[in-house]
C-alpha cells in the first residue's frame, strides 16, 4: 500500500504558547544543511543556560479544563513548532548533527533537528507548577512565541525505554555538552 493511499488529512491547531527567555535558536538551516551560529564553548554555555531555564506554557483559556490532573506529574512531554523555520528550509534530507563537518552525514529522521518535513519537535521536562492554564516548566529548548501542539503526562511504562542506544556520533555531542 502506498503512503498516499492512507494518508488522511491532517489540521493542527495551537493550543498555546512557550513563553521563554531563549529568544534565537543556535543553529542556522539552509539549503546546505545545518550551522552552528557559535563555537563548541558557545554552545555548551547555551545548552547549560537551556537546562537551567524556566518557561511558561501559556495554554489558550479554551483549553484550560484539559489541564485538569497534569499537576500529578513531576515531568511531562511538550510537543512544540519550531516556528521560527521556514518551509523552504524543511526539504533537507540529510544533515551533518549540530551542522558539524566532523560527525558523519545522517539522514534527517535520524536527527533531532527542527528542520524537518514536519517540524514537530517532543522535550520531557520537569513541571515545576501549574497555575490556572499557566503550565511552568525548566528545560524546554524551545523558542520564545513557538506554537505548543500538545501536551501529555510523561510516564514511565509508557514512554521510557530500557537500555536504549544511541551512535557513537550521539554519544560523543552528549559528552562534548556536559559541563
Amino acid at each position: 500500500m502506498k503512503a498516499e493511499q492512507i494518508r488522511p488529512e491532517m489540521h493542527l491547531r495551537p493550543i498555546g504558547a512557550v513563553r521563554s527567555e531563549i529568544k534565537e535558536s543556535m543553529l542556522t538551516a539552509d539549503e546546505k544543511g545545518l550551522a552552528l551560529k557559535e563555537r563548541m564553548e558557545k554552545i555548551r554555555e547555551y545548552h547549560h543556560r537551556i537546562k537551567n531555564t524556566v518557561s511558561d506554557l501559556v495554554i489558550e483559556t479554551e483549553f484550560t479544563d484539559l489541564l485538569e490532573g497534569i499537576e500529578g506529574f513531576s515531568h511531562i512531554l511538550v510537543l512544540y513548532w519550531p516556528h521560527l523555520i521556514a518551509p523552504e528550509r524543511r526539504g533537507l534530507k540529510q544533515v551533518h548533527p549540530m551542522g558539524r563537518e566532523d560527525l558523519p552525514l545522517q539522514g534527517i529522521f535520524a536527527t533531532c533537528s527542527p528542520a524537518r518535513p514536519n517540524p514537530v519537535l517532543v522535550s520531557a521536562v520537569p513541571l515545576l507548577e501549574r497555575r490556572e492554564n499557566i503550565l511552568r516548566v525548566k528545560g524546554l529548548e524551545a523558542l520564545d512565541g513557538s506554537p505548543l501542539i500538545d501536551i501529555k503526562p510523561y510516564s514511565l511504562n509508557y514512554y521510557g525505554a530500557e537500555n536504549p542506544a544511541v551512535p557513537p556520533w550521539m554519544e560523543q555531542i552528549h559528552r562534548e555538552l556536559e559541563i
